[in-house]
């Protein structure tokens, strides 16, 4: 992923999307990585240009061993939509990306569309307790604190029953830099952003688990009495990373919420619709693939290219109103029906990378027997095993 700079800090950042619809910029939590929206950005695909990226000291980001505020890393989200030319987007933050969203919102109420604020507060007390947890860390790192941690941000029974959920979290957190972390925990503890809420213009929505420990519902209740407009949705069966332990449920919340604050789209036309096409067509075929295939146009396949680049994925795959996992599901049953072996391949892997399950292919193919025949599905299975090999069972 690349590094750009924002506000004079190094952030590794992804974008991803149909370049013609609004931006949602995601903001982690202490102690993670973009990678903790994994599960959360898969709802969006297709529908919303998503924006993630490692808060400075955390991730592939920056480490900048100096005092900082939160207002700070306010100005780091800032920095990138400027780096980016993204002149508004909607803003979501979780725990400290949520404090940073709050900053951002109430510094520059011009460049938020909408503001969703998870699982944070406005204020944390307490300041000592913040410094000596810094302490801890940069005397013995994360590992030190990863197992008290993780009790905090999951419900008990979730770790056991949803390991490979929690795992990739587990690994964020203990390959957190100490000094990134210790900063960000300084700038939470001298934290106090109750006096400038009520500069909040963006519609937002606060989300809270029922069963966090560390930013109680009381806390986002505190947030929307201060913030005009603002609403409150409270999750059950959800700690901490609610965005993790319970990624559709918040997606639904959150997807009802942008749509209804969702900004008018871009239209491109000409150069720049084949700009959007190739955006498109790469995030969701890969790079490597649609170079290749550029590469191999030639002379007498270029214009075809240059068709199926502006038409295909510029136009249809570009349109925000049916979401890409939507989709790929429709592609794949499509070729399943028409017997295209090359195609349905093609888009196998992109369709689980657009949110489409295991389990949801398998289903997806089953049915096809009825609509379009048994051989026809026959063959999609062997296809699909050819693609997947031993990631299926």
């Amino acid at each position: 992923m690349p590094q750009i700079e924002a506000n004079g800090t190094l952030l590794n950042y992804e974008l991803s999307g149909p370049s013609g619809a609004p931006v949602v910029v995601f903001s982690n939590s202490l102690g993670t990585s973009l990678a903790m929206w994994d599960p959360l950005v898969p709802y969006l695909r297709g529908r919303y240009r998503v924006l993630r990226y490692d808060t400075r000291g955390h991730g592939a980001s920056q480490v900048r061993d100096t005092q900082i505020e939160v207002a700070d890393l306010a100005e780091d989200l800032i920095g990138l939509l400027d780096a980016l030319a993204i002149p508004r987007a909607h803003v979501v933050g979780l725990s400290l990306g949520g404090m940073t969203g709050q900053a951002a919102a109430s510094r520059h109420p011009d460049r938020v569309i909408s503001l969703t604020l998870m699982a944070t507060a406005a204020f944390m007390p307490s300041e000592a307790s913040w410094n000596e947890r810094a302490t801890l860390v940069r005397e013995k790192g994360t590992a030190a604190i990863v197992e008290a941690t993780m009790t905090r941000w999951f419900t008990p029974d979730f770790p056991a029953k949803s390991p490979d959920a929690v795992a990739p979290v587990h690994a964020q957190f203990t390959g957190t830099d100490s000094a990134g972390y210790a900063v960000c925990c300084n700038a939470i503890g001298r934290m106090d952003l109750r006096p400038v809420l009520d500069r909040i213009t963006a519609p937002t929505l606060v989300i809270a688990g029922r069963d966090d420990p560390a930013t109680p519902p009381a806390m986002a209740q505190e947030i929307c009495d201060r913030i005009r407009h603002a609403e409150l949705v409270v999750l059950p069966n959800a700690a901490h990373l609610l965005s993790v332990e319970q990624p559709a449920a918040t997606a639904a919340h959150l997807l009802g919420f942008l749509d209804r604050h969702r900004g008018a789209p871009e239209t491109a036309t000409g150069a720049v619709a084949f700009e959007t096409g190739l955006t498109n067509r790469k995030s969701v075929l890969g790079e490597a693939h649609v170079d290749r295939s550029l590469a191999a146009a030639g002379d007498f396949a270029g214009p075809w290219q240059d068709f199926i680049t502006r038409t295909a994925w510029g136009e249809v795959w570009g349109d925000p109103r049916i979401p890409w996992k939507t989709r790929s599901f429709v592609t794949l049953a499509m070729m399943v029906a028409l017997g295209r072996e090359e195609e349905f391949k093609l888009h196998v892997r992109p369709a689980l990378r657009n949110g489409v399950t295991v389990a949801e292919l398998q289903a997806l193919l089953i049915q096809t027997a009825i609509y379009a025949g048994v051989p026809a599905a026959n063959g999609a299975f062997r296809w699909a095993r050819d693609v997947l090999g031993d990631e299926i069972a």
